[in-house]
């Protein structure tokens, strides 16, 4: 799983099933509420602490290993190149859906696996 902000896909995060919690999330169509959610904040996960900057930086650790990369909003989707370490997770363009606290990444426009990440 190497693809959720393309990290947590490489960072082995586990697959969700989308249809039992699809209700319950509301996807992010533009940047300009994807940058209210984040501004501030950090992405995290057991093993795993994200900034992602309103002005395109991602920085932070995962598992141990630096993290760092840019990302930009294209179509609709939250679009990365990353790093994990030495290790290019390379471009991915994300769907991004919010429930209270949580951000739900989906690789590949939605299509792809899925990683869940708190707002802290």
């Amino acid at each position: 799983m190497l693809r959720i902000i393309a990290l947590c896909a490489a960072l082995s995060v586990l697959p969700l099933s989308s249809a039992a919690w699809a209700d319950q999330f509301t996807t992010v169509t533009n940047k300009n509420d994807f940058v209210s959610l984040i501004s501030g904040r950090h992405l995290t996960r057991q093993g795993i602490k994200l900034a992602v900057s309103p002005g395109g930086a991602i920085a932070g650790r995962g598992f141990g290993r630096d993290v760092s990369g840019d990302w930009s909003w294209k179509g609709g989707y939250f679009c990365r190149d990353l790093f994990w370490g030495k290790r290019d997770l390379g471009f991915n363009c994300q769907q991004v859906q919010v429930n209270g606290s949580t951000l739900r990444f989906t690789s590949d426009r939605g299509a792809g696996r899925s990683a869940d990440l708190r707002l802290r």
